[in-house]
């Protein structure tokens, strides 16, 4: 401020000097006024400069003054470097949080006060069908079209979830997706949304488990008490008892084949996966799995007039098929039950083809082809869980434990082999195994005798 009136007095002074050497001094009062009027002029001008600067906003073009408009110069371009790199830092903070929310394995939407969509991730995108530019500051309402989130909405009770179907969802794969909605500042709020489907299935797998093995349990436990109540109070004939004590051991069995069930279950999950020194010849398992196939056929069929038609792989493919490395107990089991599934669940007069068939990536497929009742397309995804039955009386009729198709999948699961299950009601159903090409190669050719 004090070099601000210095120069407005030197101003004056060589105003009012110049005045005075010109006209006296009327002269010098003119000089002065003028000189006042000048230095106005100049100090106006460069204010302008620093306002217009301050307008642009441009820090590369900081105007050079001295005085007092250079110090507010200077010190506004620095405010306006703090500011923007207080900016920048609140940006690369937004851009971290979002790229946090955008990396989370659920589904995240920001909705403004009027619920309105001004971010959401790709997995929310995924998830609902959303473009990320088409649809900012579109109504969720008229995106999410699912009656429950609509009531769900004009309901305004967000201390739940709501669950709803996904868009991939069908009877096959079924997607389930929960929902809730978090308000937080001004009105604003979060829509988070979760793929709960793995959960829902595993509390269902959970209910089934127990209510399967009470039921399975249960039903020859009750029998073999009937039984030993009767054997107890009643005089029996030698052919009666002997007919009881007959249907108690077919129970008893059954209560072992479950158990054993569950024990070689326990030992899959818990045991290491089995390794590639152990070689099979593709052959043994599936010749083994022919006789068996055709002792169940004949033995389910013996009553009737039309067997059924069994197709194996010829000798020359089995030769070729070369060998496989992993268990060969547990791969006789899962190949077997496939079979043997195959044949409880066909008809008479029907037919089961089994073929094995190298690729040329390397992999190789086994497949059990039947013309049996088939399955609905509900039941495919959950159809090796322990103890599901598609058809109870049907199970109870061929034999069953419910276990046989979640050790299957063990089973393939341990030698690296994937189960693709198709099927058409009342037309029957294929069962496909693609075994991996590290555990297989050719048959070991024989050496030559000299």
């Amino acid at each position: 401020m004090f070099s601000r009136s210095a120069y407005f007095l030197v101003f004056q002074l060589i105003g009012g000097a110049i005045g005075w050497w010109q006209e006296g001094v009327w002269g010098a009062l003119v000089g002065a006024g003028f000189a006042a009027w000048g230095w106005f002029a100049l100090d106006l001008w460069r204010g302008t400069r620093v306002l217009r600067w301050l307008r642009m906003g441009d820090l590369s073009s900081v105007p050079q003054l001295r005085g007092m408009w250079g110090e507010a110069a200077d010190r506004a371009r620095r405010l306006l470097r703090q500011a923007q790199a207080q900016v920048g830092k609140s940006q690369a903070r937004l851009q971290e949080v979002l790229a946090a929310l955008q990396a989370t394995p659920n589904g995240v939407v920001l909705l403004d006060a009027q619920g309105r969509i001004e971010w959401c991730n790709q997995i929310a995108a995924a998830y609902f069908g959303l473009d990320v530019q088409r649809d900012l500051m579109q109504f969720i309402g008229n995106l999410v079209r699912a009656p429950e989130f609509s009531a769900y909405w004009t309901a305004q009770d967000f201390s739940h979830d709501v669950i709803l179907q996904g868009r991939d969802s069908t009877p096959a794969h079924p997607v389930r997706l929960s929902v809730q909605l978090f308000p937080y500042a001004d009105g604003r709020m979060l829509l988070l949304a979760r793929d709960v489907t793995a959960l829902e299935q595993a509390d269902a797998m959970r209910r089934d488990f127990v209510a399967n093995v009470s039921h399975e349990m249960r039903t020859p436990l009750t029998v073999l008490s009937g039984f030993v109540e009767t054997l107890q109070t009643l005089p029996l004939n030698v052919q009666e008892r002997a007919r009881y004590l007959s249907m108690m051991a077919q129970q008893a069995t059954r209560m072992q084949h479950v158990v054993e069930d569950l024990l070689t279950l326990s030992r899959l999950e818990g045991s290491p996966f089995p390794g590639l020194g152990e070689w099979t010849p593709v052959k043994t398992l599936l010749r083994r799995c022919e006789e068996e196939a055709r002792a169940l056929s004949s033995l389910l069929t013996k009553h009737q007039q039309r067997p059924h038609t069994l197709q194996f792989p010829s000798a020359d493919v089995l030769q070729q098929a070369g060998e496989i490395a992993g268990s060969q107990s547990e791969l006789q089991s899962a190949l077997s039950n496939l079979i043997s599934n195959a044949v409880r669940y066909t008809p008479g007069g029907g037919s089961i083809t089994v073929e094995w068939l190298p690729q040329d990536d390397g992999t190789a497929v086994f497949s059990v082809r039947d013309t049996g009742v088939g399955i609905a397309p509900e039941h495919i995804p959950r159809i090796t869980e322990r103890f599901y039955r598609v058809d109870r009386s049907r199970s109870r009729e061929t034999g069953g434990t419910g276990l046989g198709l979640a050790i299957v999948k063990h089973v393939l699961q341990r030698h690296g082999a994937a189960l693709h299950i198709t099927s058409t009601v009342g037309k029957g159903s294929t069962f496909s195994v693609t075994f991996p090409a590290n555990r297989l190669r050719p048959a070991a050719q024989p050496a030559l005798a000299h």
